[in-house]
Order: structure tokens, then sequence, then C-alpha cells
């Protein structure tokens, strides 16, 4: 995969193909008629086969070979003109830093060269043009090799990271003509070192046994037995769990389920009372109060007994260096794939973009196992250009990071931050390096800044490249799929020498008249793409503004994945969000601590947190709809005659065991591939690509060995094409589920109910961090959008009430947490009838509840207390603060009664009526400009029934007050439980009423008018009422003719 090979648009449809490598400054080429070496004046001279010998193939500098190989040696190892590092040569010596591709000696290949290219032109015939005949074959052929492409059947797959030396021909042959019946999937990668292995077993069985004696102290003392108790502490090491369970302490935990219990048993008696005790003169009051309890009650259970088993994690990075970073021997971490998506850089800012970008090419990996992927949903030439000049930042960027092992790796928060930056800092050039860094940052930033200026006014005849060609995507909705590799393995180069990370360019095909699926199309192209070009098996995604704050993450996610006990039954490892620029009261609770930090906790002790959209590592596998790997089976219990033996495990014969627990170790995905290679249609499961289907069967990632660049990349340009996945299970049963605006959740939820699990990561140094909406119209638009998302998942036939129910995958604790997810939004219509039920009671000098006795009393004390106690040992285990807590408990209220209720109503519609409502994206921005232009937009509507409410509430108690003065102190019994109703709804929404009034000084004309008419429709019942006036009891002065 060159990262010089240009950007490559095209429509496979459409047949169309370009190549366009203009965008790109060339790099000057020198004139090689001369024949002189340009360092040492001498002749450059001939090759072997009589061609002029040319040292760099980049830019064709003269240099001799002696020069070459003195450079190579001795010198920077890069070309003088053109700084590309100088690459080896036939017959020329090895020497460190060669790539791995080059393992096996020019010589000894030199006679297998013709076999060798047969071969793999072979190969790539059978995998762009051989059909997918799984099962078809003809009846004269072998059908164990008929049935699948060579890929498939034999050849052994590759990691990007370089071609690992192949195997000789004969021994292809005799692969490809053994039986398949059994295994139909690529083995294992051969890797570098393992020949140290081949050769003890080919040694003589005494030599390992005299090995063994001598270790265990048989034979006599050993002169390297220190050495050899290091290397057996570190093999014990290795072979401990990379992760541990951390159960919470019982002291903490026993406490809060007894008084969940307690609550649970105090609801239930407050319910008894509360029906049997109505309401006569206020009957339809007392109704309504009472149904809104109910459904409160039931949404707290929903909520709360899902968190009946949180638990904390540990991870060992250590011992995952150990076992998979051996001295000496090839790095064996498995490859990851990054995904970044993006739409609209005027509302997601490139230098956010930018920052996430250079964060993920700095991480602690190494650099041959991370590719990332850019999603530009925008087909937008900023963002083209934003990212090549990205790409050229992080070539001085990332080597300053790795040098001096700085956190966060984002410039623009590492460069912000408020610490003392010298802490641990030993280097003496580090502050030098540090301030011109800080000086080449910004003025990247500057360069940044002036693209997006250009962005905001398009040319009439749209953008041009800088080689006159127009840029395919001016039409945004009309545009051919478009990849451009800035960074990789054979280009990507930093200004130490060292290779980078890839860093890939994509923008899918675009045409009228197909469905795109939002941001859920735009992660499945990034699936198929990267499972084309690098195909790792692990995938880390991440919004555009959400930044690795913690380099080691993806370590931390392979504690959990890598892990032999646990990691292959789960499907992702999901962190918690964490938020930078939130101001310091969290007044609309953006921090989410009360989700993050307990409701998740407490599903990662059942079946697994939810997927949440960003900071999520998915285990390849999982997402094209594969099972988890079966367990081996528990024997079956058998039960005698006796009354007191309640069973016991059936007895098996010795051979019996041995072959239970044989075929139980060759069980699992194996077994599920096998099903579907027999019995499914990949065409129809996968889509019309034999490359894309091939690498879906490669379990430890990697790509055909014999595929070219070129041939790649085609590839890559239709399995992004926008009927690709037409009549197949794409957004069905594979990568993310289409059907929702809040896909994560359904996702996640599918995975789930295939039986995976997935894990909760929180490292104590937050591994990711984004930006928040800090107004409250972006705030409450963020909250309407996943009502929306989670009201169309209810109506769909993927509900959690239902759905799952065959396979029996889903544990009911984790069924209920989804269940909740899908049905919260409803909570608004209960919530905003009651929260206006004190402003009637006040108005109307009624009340929702009778006269209470003492013993009656206590229920409701009862209740108070036990729900004040749950909270309170909650923030006890989890380590919230009070006023998180508190926070979320009044944005729960400001949400429930403006965004959720919006989105019940908008979910509805789009249900019954097929009013379908488009969302603008979240502005990333934290402009106040920014801000006026959404408030005064479209969703100002949101604001009114809050505000309609803290106005009548207000007037009730204005009203309320005024009522008790003017009869007497025997009314101000009465008035104080009504007054506590009203004043617990104004004191959950003072964050609205402060964010309504505060930053802006004033509040849009349109709210104040529609809040006045509805505040003005209970304010005649106040009037009609006229509760200054005394009502006194006594004749009729018109019935008994009286004058008084």
């Amino acid at each position: 995969m060159e990262a010089s090979a240009g950007l490559v648009a095209g429509s496979h449809n459409r047949n169309e193909l370009v190549v366009i490598h203009g965008h790109e400054e060339p790099k000057t080429l020198r004139n090689l008629d001369g024949q002189v070496c340009e360092i040492c004046g001498d002749q450059v001279g001939l090759t072997v086969d009589g061609e002029l010998f040319v040292a760099c193939n980049e830019c064709g500098f003269p240099v001799c070979r002696p020069c070459y190989e003195y450079e190579r040696r001795e010198g920077s190892q890069n070309c003088p003109q053109c700084k590309t590092r100088f690459k080896r040569l036939k017959g020329s010596p090895r020497v460190e830093g060669d790539e791995d591709e080059e393992d096996v000696d020019d010589i000894e290949q030199e006679f297998n060269m013709e076999d060798e290219k047969k071969r793999q032109e072979h190969i790539v015939d059978a995998l762009l043009h051989g059909k997918m005949s799984y099962g078809r074959g003809h009846e004269d052929e072998d059908t164990s090799n008929a049935q699948f492409p060579p890929v498939i059947a034999g050849v052994r797959s590759r990691h990007v990271s370089g071609e690992f030396p192949l195997a000789s021909h004969n021994h292809d042959q005799q692969m490809l003509s053994s039986s398949l019946h059994k295994r139909v999937h690529p083995y294992p990668v051969s890797e570098p070192g393992s020949e140290r292995w081949d050769e003890k077993k080919e040694g003589g069985w005494k030599e390992r046994m005299e090995d063994w004696k001598m270790q265990q102290g048989n034979l006599g003392p050993d002169p390297h037995d220190d050495v050899n108790d290091q290397d057996m502490a570190l093999i014990d090491e290795a072979r401990q769990p990379l992760s541990r369970k951390v159960p919470l302490a019982s002291s903490k935990l026993n406490p809060y389920r007894m008084v969940i219990v307690a609550r649970l048993f105090i609801l239930a008696l407050f319910f008894h009372y509360r029906i049997l005790n109505p309401v006569e003169d206020s009957f339809g009051l007392w109704l309504t109060s009472v149904i809104c309890e109910i459904w409160f009650g039931f949404s707290w259970i929903l909520d709360q007994f899902p968190k009946w088993f949180p638990i904390d994690r540990e991870t060992y990075l250590d011992r995952l260096s150990i076992r998979y970073e051996r001295e000496g021997e090839p790095n064996m971490l498995a490859p990851v794939d990054v995904f970044v998506s993006t739409v609209d850089p005027m509302k997601e800012p490139p230098i956010v973009t930018a920052n996430t970008i250079l964060s993920i090419l700095a991480m602690d990996y190494p650099v041959d196992k991370i590719s990332c992927y850019i999603s530009d949903d925008g087909a937008s030439m900023c963002t083209f250009e934003a990212l090549s000049e990205t790409a050229e930042f992080a070539r001085k960027w990332v080597p300053f990071c790795k040098k001096f092992s700085i956190e966060p790796r984002a410039p623009d928060m590492y460069f912000c931050e408020k610490i003392d930056y010298l802490k641990d800092k030993v280097q003496p050039t580090f502050v030098k390096e540090r301030r011109a860094m800080k000086r080449e940052y910004e003025e990247f930033k500057v360069r940044i800044n002036a693209l997006v200026a250009k962005a905001t006014k398009v040319p009439p005849e749209g953008w041009i490249m800088q080689d006159g060609t127009p840029w395919p995507g001016n039409n945004t909705k009309d545009h051919p799929g478009m990849i451009q590799v800035f960074l990789g393995h054979s280009g990507g180069l930093d200004t130490e020498g060292n290779e980078l990370p890839r860093l890939v360019y994509v923008s899918r095909e675009k045409r009228p008249g197909f469905q795109h699926h939002k941001k859920a199309g735009a992660m499945n192209c990034l699936v198929r793409v990267s499972a084309v070009l690098t195909n790792a098996p692990f995938m880390l995604n991440l919004d555009c503004d959400h930044y690795i704050n913690n380099s080691k993450a993806a370590r931390e996610a392979m504690c959990f994945l890598m892990d032999p006990q646990v990691g292959k039954r789960v499907c992702y490892v999901q962190f918690p969000q964490r938020f930078d620029g939130i101001d310091k009261n969290d007044r609309y609770a953006n921090k989410n601590s009360v989700f993050f930090d307990i409701n998740m906790r407490g599903l990662d002790g059942v079946q697994g947190p939810v997927y949440v959209g960003t900071g999520c590592v998915f285990r390849r596998q999982a997402l094209y709809g594969y099972n988890p790997p079966k367990g081996p089976k528990r024997p079956k219990m058998v039960s005698c005659d006796c009354c007191p033996c309640f069973g016991r495990r059936k007895k098996l014969p010795k051979y019996v065991k041995n072959d239970v627990n044989e075929g139980a170790s060759l069980q699992g995905v194996e077994d599920d591939k096998e099903i579907l290679l027999s019995e499914m249609n990949f065409e129809k499961k996968f889509g019309q690509s034999a490359i894309f289907v091939t690498s879906t069967l490669m379990t430890e990632g990697g790509v055909p060995p014999s595929s070219s660049p070129a041939a790649l990349l085609k590839e890559a340009i239709h399995v992004i094409s926008c009927g690709y996945e037409d009549k197949t299970e794409w957004g069905l049963e594979l990568g993310w589920i289409y059907g929702s605006i809040t896909e994560d959740i359904l996702t996640g939820f599918k995975m789930h109910c295939r039986g995976w699990r997935s894990i909760y990561c929180m490292p104590k140094r937050p591994a990711f961090k984004g930006t928040a909406p800090i107004n409250l119209s972006d705030r409450l638009n963020q909250v309407l959008r996943w009502a929306l998302g989670s009201i169309e998942i209810f109506f769909s036939h993927h509900c959690p009430l239902w759905y799952g129910h065959k396979q029996g995958k889903l544990k009911w604790l984790e069924r209920f947490a989804y269940v909740n997810t899908t049905v919260y939004p409803f909570t608004s219509l209960p919530l905003l009838a009651y929260c206006t039920l004190p402003a009637i009671c006040l108005l109307t000098d009624k009340f929702i509840m009778p006269p209470i006795s003492t013993w009656a009393s206590l229920y409701f004390i009862s209740l108070f207390i036990s729900i004040f106690a749950t909270g309170i040992l909650e923030l006890r285990w989890s380590g919230v603060s009070i006023e998180e807590w508190w926070r979320n408990e009044q944005f729960w209220v400001i949400g429930g009664v403006s965004a959720h209720l919006f989105a019940v109503v908008q979910g509805l519609l789009k249900i019954l009526a097929g009013i379908d409502t488009n969302f603008t994206v979240t502005s990333k921005t934290t402009d106040d400009d920014d801000f006026g232009e959404l408030y005064a937009f479209k969703w100002t509507t949101l604001l009114i029934p809050p505000t309609t409410l803290l106005i009548i509430n207000i007037v009730g108690v204005v009203a309320g007050i005024a009522d008790a003065i003017n009869n007497g102190y025997q009314s101000w019994g009465p008035l104080f439980g009504k007054l506590f109703f009203a004043f617990w709804v104004i004191v959950h929404l003072y964050p609205f009423l402060k964010g309504l009034m505060g930053r802006q000084n004033r509040t849009p004309t349109i709210v104040v008018i529609w809040s006045i008419l509805l505040a003005s429709i209970f304010s005649l019942l106040w009037v009609r009422i006229d509760p200054f006036v005394m009502k006194t009891k006594g004749p009729d002065v018109k019935q008994c003719g009286l004058n008084c």
C-alpha cells in the first residue's frame, strides 16, 4: 500500500477509476545522463545485468554503489536529495532497519522467481475474477479444492506490516491438494523466529529430555541458575491473566442491596395506600398522580436492578508486553484499525479532527500494527487538504511525542494544559525542542485556519485541485468514491527516518436514489475498506472530537481482547467518555458521571456495558455476525433413586473424556465457519467482493500474500460503492445496524443477543477525551437525538421487549437495561403531568392526597428515606460526588419535559404518519455566535415546555401564599405540602432558568410569547377562583329575600 499512490477516485457501477497525482507537489528528478556520482565524483557504474545502477528509486539521485553501501552502513541511510530511506538492493548486505519482507535472501530465491511470479498471478486472478462457487464444483474435480478460492484453501495470510517469507511452490501445491472439509479458514501466519521451534522439533528427543532434566536439577547444578530463575519467573508471569475482575467491598455493596430490597417493599406499601385511599373531591388529579407514580416506580426498577452486580477491573500491561513483545522476537500484538468519522468541516472544525488523528498516530503501539482511516462523509476538499497538512506535521509530532513520552498526544490539548510540563523530564534538549515544536504547531494551526477560511466561499465553478483537476466531491450528493493513502509503510517516514502508522482518507460514493444510512453506513464502508487494505482483527471507533488522552489505551483493550481465558468471547471493550471544556459547575450534566460511573459498571457485572458510539475497540469477527466460540459442555447430571441425593455427575470412560476435551478445544468460530461455508451464500451475506469475503475468514487478520497494492485499491473502491450493500445483510445482521439514528445501541444489542459479552475498561488516566455541548440549545438537541433513536428502536422489530428470546443468550438483567434505554423517553409524559400538578393544586385549592394519619405518614417518610439512602450508597461505592448526582437529577427533569417530550411526539409522527426529521450535526465549537445561530433556528420550541412549567409554578406559589394570608393561619397547614411539591419542580428547573437568562442576557421572543400564552391559561383559572374573596357559608340571599 503505497503512500504516494495519489488520490484514487472511481465508481464500480460506472466502471470508472481515476488516479490523481497532482494534488501533491512532485519531487524533482535528477537527470541521469551524466552517470557521475554526486558524492565522490566517480562513475555510477552498472549492475550485474548491464543496467545503470540506481540507488534511489524515488528521485534517481546519482550515487555509485560504494557510496550507497557506505551511506546505508555508516551514514543516515537516506537519499541526499529526496530524504527517502535507501531500500536494500539485490546483493547488498543487510543493515538495521531493513523491511521484514526482505527476510529471504535474494540468492536463495533467484531460481524460484518465475515460479513465484506465476503462483502469485494465479492467486490474484482467482481472487479478482473467480466465482464464489462454494460447494458447487464439478463432479469430476476434487471437491475439497473446488469449493474454495485458492487464497482460502491453502495460502497463508500475511500481516500488512510486511510480507512474511512465503512457502515454496511444492509446499503450496501440497496444501492446495489437501482435504479441506475439516479446516476451511486460513492457517495462522508463520512468524519469523518460529524456525527455532522447528529445529528443536527436528532434534532428537534425548537432547530435549536432557535439557528438561538440567532445568529440573537432576543432572547436577547449573552454573546459570540465576539466569534460568529469571527466565522462569518471566515465563510464569507471562502465563498469568492479563486482567482480573475486582469485586467491590462487601461493606459497600451489601448495605446497598439491602436498601434496594427495602425500598422495593416500601414502594409496594406506598402504592397499596395510594390506590386504596382516593381523593373524592379531586378524583382526576388523584388518578393522574397515581398513574404517574406507578410509571416512575416501573422506570426505577428497570434502571436499578441492572446495577445489582457492579464490578471494577484491573489490567496488567507488563504481562501483555512479556507475553507478546518478547525481546529478539517479532512483535505479536494484534493489529488495530482506527476509524474516525467526520461530515461537515464547518460544524466539526478540521483542527479538532487533526488533533484526534495526531493523537492516534502517536499512540504507544507498534507503528506497523496501527492504521488510521478517516471517513469524510461530506466529501469536503477542506477536510482532504487539512488531512494532507496533518500527515506532514505528523512526521515531526510523532517522534517528539515518543522521544519524551508526553501525555496527552493531541498537540492542542498538550500545549494548553496548565501543568508543570517539566515534571519527570530529564533530557537537556526537552525545553528547546518543546519550544520549537510549539512554534511548528502554531504555524500548522494557521495553515489549517487558512484552509477553513478559504472553504467558506465556494467558487462558482467548484473546487479545483493543484493540477487543475476538478475536485471529485464538488457535488456532495453525487460523487465517486475516493481513497488516498497519505502515510504507509512504503512512504510514511518521520523526520528521524522511522516508520509511521498508515493514514488513509476515505469518502464513500454517493449517488441520488440510494439510501446511505448516515453515520452507520459510513462506518460500514470503513469496515470493508479496512478489511481489504489491512484487515486488522480489532477496530477502534472514535468521533472526530475524541482524541486519545492515554497513549496506552489500545494496550488496555488488548489486555481483555487478547487474553486467552476471557478474550475469545469479548465482542468489544467500551471506555467511558470524558470531556474537556465543561464549566466548573457542569450546569447541564455534560459529564454524565452517573451513567458512566454507576450504570455502566453495574452492567459490566452482568453481560457487559452498552455501546455508546465512540471510544470502543471491536472484535472484527463479532461485527461480521459470527457467534462467540462455544465452550466445553458440562457433563449431564444424573440422579439416583435415593431422596437425599440431588444428582451426581455422570462418569465417562477415560477414553471418552479425552475425546470430549479434544473436541471442545476445536469448537468455536471454526465450527461456525464450517457451517457458513457449507450452507450460506457468501455473496448474499457479505457482497460481491472475493477479496473482502476472503478477509472475513481470516480470524487473525492480514491480507492475501499475493495481492498487489493496485488491486487492493481497486477493490477498496468497489466495496465503498453506493450499491454494494444491495441484497446483502449489511446493516441487518452485519456491521453497524440500520434502523435508528442511535445505531450504537442497536449494534451492541445485536451482539449481546448472539451471546457475546462486552467489557468496561476504566483506566486511571482517562483513555479518551472529547468536547461536549456547553450551551443549553446544543445540549437539548443532543438529548433529543438520543431519545428519538430510542423511540425508533422501541417501535422496530429489534425492540428489547421481544427480540432475541428464541436464542436465550441475552441475560435478563441485560435485557432490563436495554428495555430501559428504549422506554425512558416515554417518562416525559408522566413527568410533564406530575410537574404541572403542583400549580393546579395551588390554583384550585385541591390536593392529590387526602389528609393522612400518623400511621400513613410513615409510608411517605420511609419512601423518602429509602430514596436518599439508595442515592448515598450508590455514591459511596461509585465515587461520584453528590454535586454530580444532583446535576444529573436536575437535568433528568429538564430533558424529560423538553427534549424527551419532543422525541416522543416526533417518533410517533414518524411511525404513524411517516414524517421524518433531519438533524444537524452537533457543533464542536464553543463560540457564542454558533450558540446564537442554533438558538434562533429550529429547536427553540424545545425551550417552551420547561419555561411554561416554571412560570405556572411560580404563579401558583404566589397565588397559594396570597390565599393563605387572606384566609388565616388555619390554611397554612395544607399549604405546606403543595408548596413543597411546587418548590421541588422549581429547584429541578433552576439550571434551565439560569441558562435561559444568563449567558445571552436575553430570551428569544418566540419563547417568551409562547410561555406567557400558555401560562396565562393557568392564570385565568386563578382569576376565576378569586382567592382574595372570603367564602362564607350561609343562606342564599336571593332565596331568603332579606336585604343584607
